[in-house]
């Protein structure tokens, strides 16, 4: 019988580092599937659709939802953000492991899904607050105002950490990289 792939959710506060720690575990692991989430935000410098997001017009992505076309979906600063079903449910029939890089909401969302029994899921925490905003300031991609609402959101985001099934602190990316290539590798064998 062939192996169903796992759905590898990470979350954490914005600037704890899990965007980082996906990318890392693509680069360790090729054969993982990475979940690129629809948004309505318009792209950042840099940003390709269809590698770093789906963008979508506010319209087009109400009518995923409407349609169930999304696995998860939640409304972040503003703007709607979502993951969609059609290639996760393709990658897991086909053995492959979807990793997803998204907040406590759509990890709830999916957990509550059909997909539910095939979810790993790990948080990832920053060693502290002071450590957290300094990580925003230094990515210099928001202004004062964003940064603000981030670290009033984090507070929201951190208390979630006991619903998911591993919990890391990111005090040095090597560690937690380490830490989470065990985890994913032990789950894999579960």
């Amino acid at each position: 019988m062939a192996r169903r792939g796992l759905l590898i959710i990470l979350s954490s506060p914005s600037g704890a580092g899990k965007s980082t720690l996906a990318k890392r575990l693509m680069k360790w692991d090729d054969s993982l599937s990475f979940s690129v989430s629809a948004t309505t935000r318009a792209p950042r410098d840099g940003e390709v659709d269809g590698i770093d997001y789906h963008f979508a017009e506010e319209a087009d992505f109400k009518r995923q939802v409407a349609d169930g076309e999304m696995l998860e979906h939640a409304h972040v600063f503003g703007n709607f953000y979502g993951s969609p079903m059609g290639p996760v449910q393709a990658a897991i029939d086909n053995g492959r492991d979807v990793l997803f890089d998204i907040d406590w909401q759509g990890a709830q969302q999916i957990k509550n899904s059909a997909l539910g029994a095939h979810v790993m899921s790990v948080f990832i925490l920053p060693p502290s607050i002071t450590e957290l905003r300094r990580r925003l300031v230094g990515r210099g991609q928001d202004d004062d105002d964003t940064i603000a609402k981030r670290m009033r959101k984090s507070w929201d985001e951190i208390s979630r950490w006991s619903e998911y099934d591993f919990v890391l602190v990111n005090d040095s990316l090597d560690e937690t990289e380490a830490h989470l290539k065990t985890i994913v590798s032990a789950a894999r064998m579960a």
